[in-house]
């Protein structure tokens, strides 16, 4: 059962909402590999790609997903918005809803941004990252590829490494893995650990050599330099011998781990290049995935069912 209005974060949602998302997307990621990867299932629908904040992944899934659907897409970024002259966030959206899209999709480096305009226009809303707040549908990303490699999610020890106070990620991932059954396990250095985490239910090390013996999956977070107001470690050198994965390291994790990392990667700060390249990477598999669950949420926010579309 879908019932949502607007994909604001996972937080809210239930387990059989994340089932539903998930077993959609099965059905939608076969398009992908068709001659011609286009059906007619949102055909007349126009989806508003809305950024104000630099993004490729997830723009441009975004708008694969759209057209793939054959929906028409545009893509407005912040520096081409009415919001460079002075305009107001809200008239903007108030405007673009005025040309009744049919879907509005915002990513903002504010948080809350994203349900600050669904309160004020009535075409459904997606989140694609507000601030540190939470970027819900890359956690439904990985969960569908830990699911499509694992078969199941209920029970799996999960390891989110790195600057865990500056990833929405890890926080979209928490609520969602959480609701799923799943544990989560948080790594990282003290500077970078937000007090009190643990009242989200995961548990928290600062050791990454001591803890991934018993990891499923471990999902290496990239190190948001850009996001921090001031400088939380002595030096990128120290940082990476630390908490850098590396061959050294996955030695000592299981032999079917699955290792994951959203993007963008700093290559030998969080993962080694060896690593990346590994078979048990899915780093790729996650981005591939990620168009069709983007596509299975159109779909349902528009009023589909969980059901296959020719």
């Amino acid at each position: 059962m879908f019932n949502l209005k607007n994909f604001l974060g996972t937080k809210c949602l239930s387990n059989e909402e994340i089932t539903t998302i998930l077993d959609t997307a099965d059905s939608f990621k076969e398009i992908s590999t068709r001659p011609i990867k286009k059906v007619p299932t949102l055909r007349g629908k126009t989806i508003i790609n809305l950024f104000f904040e630099p993004s490729t992944r997830t723009r441009t899934s975004f708008e694969i997903a759209g057209k793939r659907l054959s929906a028409d897409v545009i893509n407005i970024s912040g520096s081409s918005s009415g919001t460079v002259k002075g305009e107001n966030l809200i008239d903007t959206a108030l405007n673009l809803e005025a040309m009744h899209p049919d879907i509005m999709i915002v990513r903002h480096a504010l948080s809350g941004v994203s349900e600050m305009i669904s309160q004020y226009v009535k075409c459904p809303i997606i989140n694609a990252g507000d601030g540190y707040h939470e970027h819900p549908t890359q956690a439904l990303l990985d969960l569908h590829t830990i699911r499509e490699a694992k078969g199941s999610l209920k029970g799996l020890n999960i390891m989110i490494v790195g600057d865990i106070a500056h990833s929405r990620v890890v926080r979209s991932n928490i609520y969602a893995m959480k609701t799923m059954g799943m544990n989560v396990k948080l790594i990282g250095p003290p500077t970078m650990m937000p007090l009190g985490i643990e009242k989200m239910g995961v548990s928290v090390s600062y050791d990454l050599e001591g803890s991934i013996h018993d990891a499923d999956v471990i999902m290496m977070l990239r190190l948001q330099k850009e996001r921090q107001s001031r400088y939380l470690l002595p030096s990128i050198r120290e940082y990476s011998n630390l908490y850098c994965l590396t061959s050294k390291f996955l030695e000592k994790a299981k032999d079917d781990v699955l290792i994951f990392h959203p993007g963008p990667v700093n290559r030998g700060v969080e993962i080694s290049l060896d690593v990346m390249e590994n078979e048990r990477s899915l780093i790729l598999t996650q981005v591939t995935n990620g168009v069709a669950v983007r596509m299975a949420l159109m779909y349902l926010l528009l009023g589909g069912k969980n059901d296959n579309t020719n």
